[in-house]
């Protein structure tokens, strides 16, 4: 019998996130320690975004050619030496050539969606994209935990990087040894539809579902937001027995908001959807996201950091999933795929400027603005769901 492929990808995926959520905490304090400021580091996480967005697109077609494994491979390299290229780094610049390189070959989670959409049947589809989002889950759980740990356990902020890089490393060996080749299935709409400027200029003539990208834009806008700016916020904001947050503290924020994340996506997705629907779960994502960015403006205490993060991930959590079924429901079948692309281009674009401000409003002082920002965004996107009804 033939075995399925959908456990190696699992695995791979899992290893992928971990090795990224391992550093997720640590950079912010990281490029701090060889000079950055808080817009430095803004800047540092948009060279991230425009290298994939730059490069996202052609490695697809790459692998539409040749298959998904060679590319997965090479994506996979490219995170390696990256991740070596920061452990190793003694001067920002060789901080920023790390993400660059990274950025540019960071196609791996979109390639092992194209792979299981290669080895999957439209029935059991969804379900398999389910494997992601699991993988995501534990991830995010997981990753800032062992980074917080080893920082806890005394080990030097290099020492997380090297974990990362090891568990990148395994990566590469389970797809080389564990992932089967198949043949790749292009979608043809993804090749002979529209350019891409055609599809935003008709996606965004529909007003229902120019409605739905907006907000889709106003989400991810709020959420690069959150992420990029979190943690020089907190080191500013908040202390533990005396000391600013760190990189440990941030990191057990982070893996609490994981757990809620796990939570939400690992079983309370269902009974949500059945009880509200889509439509209700996007403006209950924008309300409680809106609440949270408005308890982190002003909050002091760690119970109420922990109270607005709860709050920002669980309307996160049921907005991102409960949006992209909406717009993929409201799109024309034959240009599903070009429309979930857009979406990626629109998230790329909030990933290389939310950092941006966020790092302006972080350096100058501007605490309680840079979450008043995050506000703005999230109650646009709520306006826009109460306006479509």
């Amino acid at each position: 019998m033939k075995k399925s492929p959908l456990f190696p990808i699992f695995l791979i995926v899992l290893v992928d996130v971990l090795g990224l959520t391992i550093i997720l905490p640590l950079l912010p304090f990281y490029a701090e320690s060889f000079g950055a400021t808080p817009r430095v580091f803004g800047f540092l996480i948009s060279a991230y975004a425009i290298c994939q967005l730059i490069a996202g697109p052609p490695l697809g077609h790459i692998s539409d050619r040749i298959g998904r494994r060679p590319v997965l491979l090479v994506s996979q390299v490219g995170t390696f030496i990256g991740f070596l290229i920061l452990a190793y780094a003694n001067s920002l610049w060789l901080v920023f050539l790390a993400r660059v390189i990274d950025g540019l070959t960071a196609g791996n989670l979109t390639v092992a969606q194209a792979y299981i959409a290669d080895v999957t049947d439209e029935k059991n589809r969804t379900k398999s994209f389910g494997f992601i989002g699991i993988a995501f889950g534990v991830g995010f759980l997981l990753g800032p935990v062992i980074s917080g740990t080893f920082l806890h356990l005394g080990f030097s902020e290099r020492f997380p990087i090297f974990v990362a890089a090891g568990l990148s490393f395994t990566s590469i060996l389970c797809t080389y040894f564990l992932l089967p080749s198949v043949v790749p299935h292009p979608h043809p709409e993804l090749e002979e539809g529209l350019s891409r400027w055609n599809t935003l200029t008709q996606s965004f003539k529909d007003k229902r579902l120019a409605a739905l990208l907006w907000q889709f834009f106003m989400f991810t806008f709020a959420f690069s937001t959150f992420f990029s700016g979190f943690a020089l916020f907190a080191e500013r904001r908040f202390t533990h027995d005396g000391n600013a947050f760190g990189t440990r503290e941030v990191a057990y924020v982070f893996a609490f908001s994981g757990f809620i994340g796990i939570v939400i996506q690992g079983g309370g997705m269902g009974p949500l959807i059945k009880a509200f629907g889509e439509s209700r779960l996007v403006q209950m994502g924008f309300a409680t996201m809106t609440l949270g960015f408005v308890m982190l403006a002003g909050v002091q205490g760690i119970p109420y950091l922990l109270v607005a993060v709860g709050l920002l991930t669980f309307g996160s959590a049921i907005l991102r999933p409960s949006l992209t079924a909406l717009i993929t429901t409201r799109a024309a079948r034959h240009r599903q795929g070009m429309v979930i692309g857009l979406m990626q281009s629109l998230m790329s674009i909030a990933q290389i400027v939310a950092p941006v401000i966020a790092g302006f409003l972080i350096q100058t002082q501007y605490l309680s603005t840079w979450a008043i920002a995050g506000t703005l965004f999230c109650a646009i996107g709520w306006a826009l769901v109460i306006m479509m009804k």
